[in-house]
């Protein structure tokens, strides 16, 4: 079809000019702003302070940038659509103030049409703050809240009539699963139709779906009239027949879903295109997580999305090292923690068959004042409306350990409930508590998962405790099965010891061994019972939590499977490596603890081999075979004085894979 004014997206990335603090008039184009620092989006401040330690800089910030789009053309309308900002943000054109967005992880998006300048010269600006307000989740947490614009802003262009892009910053059209099976999935699409015009439209509305070489496999279409000056939605249903499956890791398989508006006589006025992966899945409160009618143990990480020496103004090659790292260990599902994460990494996410929980930042407690309400829900449509389509995500959750502490949270969570419910009737409600102080919280979402730290933290006790404890767990979840949503403990790459105790979870004391021997001790206790549908590591990757100093680091939560620069991967990660992954592979732990004491020691791998054989300086001492735990001891093997070269020889799948490192005893 021909196509009046194709939508058009611009990243808008450089050329932006920036100062922290508060400058009056900075709003006007007239304002004077040479002295001002010339950089690139994404960019943040904060992590500077934040990652050595230090109270950071939470205050207001302003950005400005010259936008020359020409004059305007009749019949054409544009938008300025940001991925984020931290935290409140108003953005003013040519003077003018063109709204506020607040919440620090939504996109938002204005409407820029009427109030372009006729020269075709404009002034964009935007005041960003990070400070704490007392209406915007998070009010607190053990993570930081970063300032300023950290992901792209995009320039969008469209024909008069359009899919809104400023329904909270959505693409304006949903792609409802309402029924999937092997033999049809059956969509409902709603497109949010954006016609500012004085007159009724005759138009038409079109979805597309097509497999993964082009070929058309589903399509319906509908004439309607679109009311003047006025976004309403409309509904179209369209049936694939023997639909491909999105099927997890196994198959990640996505069809091209297209939603066309376009006039009576088959104009194009827009056009949104997105991938479409068909899947069902469902929560056994007795046997577990099944996805497309098969059992399908979810076990993953908790992922926060900063990054040493960047903040949160990470970059798509960022993202794509950190999901190269989860697919690595064999992750079946990550959990966003504790907020809305890019949409980059949800696609990064389907495309690899990862599930995803997706969140919003109502964490630890909640403000009583409507005005926090109206915030978390208008949080919550952000994150559904804008990631909807994305096959990955299976959940929404509604909270992250609400404490007995914060003022009753019932009705504010309630009303969460029911409006994700309603906007997305196709996925559950979860929720990550930490406590049984108010159990009717508990059962509020559909789904719940427990944040439990048995071996870490004091008052959870010992590690011993860890199994025990997890039955206690599972009648406190509206139907009867729960997921592990967080446990971990704390690891520093430069401290190591023989056959460590519990270190104290605030001391200075974090050994990499003691990590290793928790995840040993707590992963086959998780993975015995099948109710426990799910389980998520804290964390993935070490992160910035500024008034922490532990482990030997400030401003660091070391409970990490990698450091947070991403270039060590400590032992634990190759333990779950070798019992998540099926590439074959052999892994000797306490690689780091290069200099030794003791001529007698412990030599420990991990494989997913039936069998290790240990070397030491040449010499065998023996075979080891695989516990059910993928862990392997070999005890009592003698060092010589001076440099001792360890290596680990297997044949995983018959594929021989050998790995070393070189020990020194000084004696």
């Amino acid at each position: 079809m021909p196509a009046a004014f194709a939508r058009e997206t611009t990243r808008i990335d450089s050329d932006w000019r920036f100062k922290s603090g508060e400058h009056v008039g900075a709003d006007q184009p007239a304002f004077d702003d040479h002295d001002w620092a010339a950089l690139s989006i994404p960019h943040n401040w904060g992590w500077e302070d934040a990652q050595q330690g230090k109270n950071y800089y939470r205050g207001p910030g302003w950005y400005r940038r010259d936008l020359n789009l020409g004059q305007p053309k009749p019949g054409k309308r544009s938008f300025i659509r940001f991925e984020a900002a931290g935290s409140i943000a108003d953005v003013y054109l040519n003077g003018k103030l063109l709204g506020q967005h607040r919440g620090a992880f939504g996109a938002f998006c204005f409407e820029l049409t009427k109030g372009l300048s006729a020269s075709g010269t404009n002034l964009l600006a935007v005041r960003v703050c990070n400070e704490t307000n007392r209406d915007v989740a998070p009010l607190t947490g053990d993570f930081c809240v970063f300032g300023g614009l950290y992901r792209p802003v995009h320039l969008i262009e469209t024909a008069e009539q359009n899919f809104a892009p400023t329904d909270h910053a959505s693409p304006g059209v949903a792609w409802l699963q309402s029924s999937v099976t092997e033999k049809a999935a059956v969509l409902d699409v709603t497109a949010q139709i954006s016609n500012p015009s004085k007159r009724t439209n005759g138009l038409m509305l079109t979805a597309r779906v097509l497999d993964a070489g082009g070929r058309l496999v589903a399509h319906a279409e509908a004439k309607f009239n679109a009311p003047c000056n006025a976004t309403a939605p409309f509904a179209l249903r369209v049936e694939v027949l023997q639909p491909h499956l999105w099927n997890g890791l196994k198959n990640p398989y996505l069809y091209r879903a297209v939603v066309e508006l376009s006039t009576k006589e088959g104009v194009v006025l827009d056009s949104v295109e997105q991938p479409l992966g068909l899947r069902f899945y469902k929560v056994d409160p007795a046997l577990g997580f099944f996805l497309n009618g098969q059992p399908y143990h979810l076990h993953g990480v908790n992922r926060h999305q900063d990054l040493q020496d960047k903040g949160w103004a990470i970059t798509e090659a960022d993202m794509d090292e950190d999901l190269r790292l989860i697919k690595e260990m064999g992750c079946t599902a990550v959990r966003c923690a504790h907020y809305q994460h890019s949409d980059y990494f949800y696609s990064l996410c389907d495309r690899a068959g990862i599930l995803v929980w997706a969140e919003i930042p109502q964490v630890d407690r909640i403000d009583a004042s409507e005005p926090f309400a109206e915030i978390s829900r208008n949080q919550l449509l952000d994150l559904i409306r804008q990631n909807v389509n994305h096959p990955s995500i299976f959940t929404w959750s509604l909270f992250n350990e609400i404490r007995a502490n914060t003022p009753d949270p019932h009705r504010l969570l309630q009303d969460l409930k029911v409006t994700a419910n309603g906007e997305d009737p196709t996925r559950p409600t979860i929720a990550a508590t930490c406590t049984d102080a108010w159990p009717q919280m508990n059962k509020i979402p559909d789904l719940l998962g427990w944040n439990i730290y048995p071996g870490w933290y004091a008052d959870w006790g010992p590690i011993s405790d860890f199994g025990p404890k997890l039955a206690q767990y599972r009648d406190d979840s509206r139907h009867g099965g729960v997921c592990i949503s967080e446990y971990g403990a704390g690891g520093n790459v430069l401290q190591h010891e023989e056959h460590p105790k519990q270190p104290k979870n605030d001391g200075q004391w974090h050994p990499e061994e003691y990590e290793s021997i928790f995840h040993e001790t707590a992963w086959p206790q998780l993975k015995s019972q099948p109710w426990i549908w799910g389980t998520f590591i804290w964390t993935f990757a070490d992160f910035t939590s500024f008034w922490r100093h532990e482990g030997g680091i400030k401003g660091r939560n070391t409970k990490g499977l990698i450091t947070y620069d991403r270039k060590v991967r400590k032992d634990a990660f190759y333990y779950y490596k070798a019992n998540w992954s099926d590439d074959p592979m052999v892994y000797l732990t306490s690689r780091r603890f290069t200099e030794r004491t003791n001529a007698v020691t412990e030599v420990k791998a991990y494989s997913n081999a039936s069998q290790v054989q240990l070397f030491v300086n040449g010499a065998s001492q023996g075979f080891c075979k695989n516990d059910g735990n993928s862990v392997f001891v070999w005890k009592g093997v003698k060092l010589l004085s001076g440099e001792n070269r360890i290596e680990a020889k297997a044949e995983p799948g018959g594929k021989p894979l050998r790995d070393e490192c070189v020990w020194t005893l000084k004696q």
